[in-house]
This record gives structure tokens, sequence and C-alpha cells, in this order.
């Protein structure tokens, strides 16, 4: 194989599988749809050629099909379930949290559970309240599992990688809107999963999950270009990080918000702010700020839709109150959306 290679995130997430079902045989890919024509927006093809013993779809039944993971991972497999959408995970809840998440500790560690489950998430096409969820704040909540948050196509390859490799069930969201962004990808899957710089600044410190990382870039583009600050854009990318590089940027810039992607009432978001102002926060000049879903189910019709994200313009706004700066004309701006 190539050292590195310049690939979409799709292509990275579907080399990580092709590669770890040739490196054991114990790779197991299965879940609803991920033989189909489209297999999972791409990011399953060419897995046939595994066999179906290791590569199968399945019932539309979250619940019974994650058993089955958790079951071959009790007898030594390396399962990788495919959900298409985040939302249903909340159909086998009882199987992650009950199960997966807790069979190491009451057997005493004598059973581990590496299963490894797939799901997009993400906005699209005007898809309402049952398809725009994302479950990490959900998730960060429960011992015994991690969540993975890839944004580049190397964070997709290598995590997939290391999940697949790991002991403890994990679940990696994927954003859709990630799947045909392109980078360069070093074929590599040993690299620390700890909250990453991608862009450094002096200013102000925004510490962004998933999409929002994305939207951080595009904000502190702008702050740039329109005020003169330098935004420090954060990558969180898992629920269990290491705070060090958060706390060394926030002792630099001594302002910090975060971008969650998900609502903000008891979500991940204020979790990483509570860290922050309890160990760093008497260096900051105001609060920080946590910015994230409203507080109502998402809408279907895409002007509402626009209204429920968090995007690139309400974190500049937000930036701007932080600095005491007054508001730039953002009408010749372009958003995503």
């Amino acid at each position: 194989m190539e050292q590195s290679k310049k690939i979409t995130y799709c292509d990275a997430i579907n080399l990580a599988l092709h590669d770890a079902m040739t490196a054991d045989e114990n790779v197991v890919v299965y879940g609803l749809d991920v033989t189909d024509h489209k297999r999972i927006f791409g990011s399953t093809k060419g897995l046939e050629s595994f066999g179906g013993g290791r590569f199968f779809s399945t019932p539309l039944s979250e619940e019974a099909m994650t058993g089955v993971g958790i079951g071959m991972a009790m007898n030594g497999q390396r399962p990788v379930h495919c959900h298409i959408r985040a939302d249903f995970l909340l159909l086998c809840m009882n199987q992650i949290i009950n199960m997966a998440a807790q069979l190491p500790q009451i057997s005493c560690e004598q059973v581990s559970v590496p299963l490894t489950i797939r799901a997009v998430m993400g906005r699209g096409w005007g898809q309402g309240c049952q398809h725009s969820k994302s479950m990490h704040g959900i998730l960060a909540h429960i011992p015994g599992i991690k969540c993975y948050l890839p944004v580049t196509p190397q964070d997709a390859y290598g995590m997939t990688r290391q999940a697949i490799m790991d002991t403890a069930p994990v679940v990696i969201l994927e954003h859709r809107w990630l799947y045909d962004i392109e980078g360069e990808v070093q074929f590599e899957h040993g690299e620390p999963l700890a909250p990453k710089v991608v862009r450094e600044g002096k200013d102000i410190t925004i510490v962004a999950v998933s999409w929002m990382v994305v939207e951080a870039l595009k904000m502190a583009e702008v702050m740039s270009r329109l005020h003169g600050v330098e935004v420090e854009v954060i990558d969180i990318r898992t629920t269990n990080p290491s705070f060090h590089a958060i706390y060394q940027s926030v002792n630099k810039t001594r302002n910090c918000m975060v971008a969650d992607y998900d609502w903000e009432k008891c979500g991940f978001g204020e979790h990483i702010a509570y860290h922050i102002m309890k160990e760093v926060g008497h260096l900051t000049t105001h609060p920080v700020w946590v910015n994230g879903f409203a507080d109502e189910h998402c809408p279907t019709a895409r002007h509402l839709e626009d209204q429920f994200y968090t995007n690139a313009y309400d974190l500049i706004r937000v930036a701007e109150m932080t600095l005491g700066l007054d508001e730039a004309d953002l009408s010749g701006e372009e958003f995503y959306s």
C-alpha cells in the first residue's frame, strides 16, 4: 500500500474497513443495507470480496442486531455494526449501555467486547427531527464506552482502525457533510486520540465538535479578515479527551467558547465548558460560552432547519460579543447550509 494518498473522508472509512478485514480474519462488517447498491453512501463498497460470512446485511432490528454483535465480540470476533442514521441508536441503547459497556466490569474483566458501531449523523436534505440527532452527549455520560468524532479523512481512517482493534466498545459518529471532503491520509492508526489544534490563534479559543470544526474554521477566517482577530480552533475528536491542549490554549488566549454539535442543555459542550472553567477559568476574561442546537426538535423545512443548527455566523456573533467588538457586516459572506 502507498504511504499516503489524497482521498475523501468516505473513501478513508472504506479503506480502513478493507485494511482491517485484510489484517484480521475476525473482523466482520454488517448492518442494515451495507450490501445494497448505495453501500452506506459508498463507505462499504467492495467489501463483498470478503464473503457473506464476514460482510452481510441484516433485518431492520437495531437492538437484536447489536446483541448479535456483542455476542460475536464476546466470542473472539471484532464486529463492525453499521447504522445509516445515528438517531436509531436509541433503539439499541439497552444493548450498548446495559450490555456492551458493563460486561467487562461485571465479569471482572474476564469478558471483553471489541465491538465497533458506526453511525452516520448530520443534516442534509430537510430530513427533520428523526434523522438529525447526534448521540455523543448520551454516550459520553456512560462509563465503559468510547465515542469517536472524526472530522478529517486522516481521522476517519485512523479512528476506524483504532476502534476495530480496541478491546472496548467504540461508537464512531460520522457527519454526512464530511463524506465528500478530501485530505491527505497517512495509512497509520496509532496516533493518540487527544484534542488537536487545527488552527493557531492568539485572541480566542474555540473548542469544536464534529462538523462544528468546519464551521469554526470558517468563523476564524472571517474574524481574521474583518476584525484582525486570530482564533485558535481545537478539534475535540473524542468524548474522552485529555484537556491539556485546551488548557494550554486558554492560558494563551484568555478567552474561550465551545461549539457543540448537539443540544446545549445537559450536553457534552457544557461538560467541556465546566472543565475549562474549573481548571483555568481564573485566566479567562469572560465565562465560556456554549453554542449548540436550539432547544427544540429539528424542523423539516430548510429555512427553519437553518435556524436550528448553529453555524459560523452564530459563532462570529458570540466571539464579537465576548471580545467587545462591533458586529461586522456579514451580508456578503457565504455560510454552509
